[in-house]
């Protein structure tokens, strides 16, 4: 019998197990996959040709701008380089992309050396985050706000 605690030989013929910096950068790198094939598509599927993409539903049955309002309109501008009509369209967005980016980028250096990305903020940051995505919504619905709709 086997001491509970001891590791159990290694198979003749299977690899060992290491984790690699490729191993460790498979997940970001996969992530950078999705997030440019979700880009690639709405640069090559104009979201400002009717047809293409959903209604939101919080515009069609209230004729209110959500937050998210604009968001696709923004990301087809930056893919083509439009920084302008991209804040035009939702500066919140297009501040979100920037921030993920450099989450992402925070998160490859990490992963390269071995170490978790933490992700921890302060809740004072999440509630002001919060409240300015509400300020922003309020006011791009109100009459002196219309500089703010997609």
């Amino acid at each position: 019998m086997h001491p509970v605690n001891a590791v159990s030989p290694r198979t003749p013929g299977t690899p060992r197990v290491s984790r690699g910096r490729a191993a460790r950068l498979a997940l970001p790198v996969g992530a950078l996959a999705a997030v440019a094939g979700a880009f690639a598509y709405v640069g090559a599927v104009d979201p400002n040709e009717p047809g293409h993409y959903p209604a939101c539903p919080l515009l069609r049955f209230t004729g209110l701008y959500c937050p998210g309002c604009g968001g696709l309109r923004s990301a087809h501008a930056v893919v083509h380089g439009d920084l302008l009509t991209a804040l035009q369209a939702n500066a919140p967005a297009v501040l979100g992309y920037a921030a993920l980016a450099v989450l992402w980028t925070a998160w490859v250096a990490r992963a390269a050396r071995g170490k978790p990305l933490r992700i921890d903020p302060p809740p004072a940051l999440l509630w002001s985050l919060g409240a300015l995505v509400l300020v922003f919504t309020v006011v791009r619905n109100l009459p002196f706000g219309g500089w703010l709709h997609p």
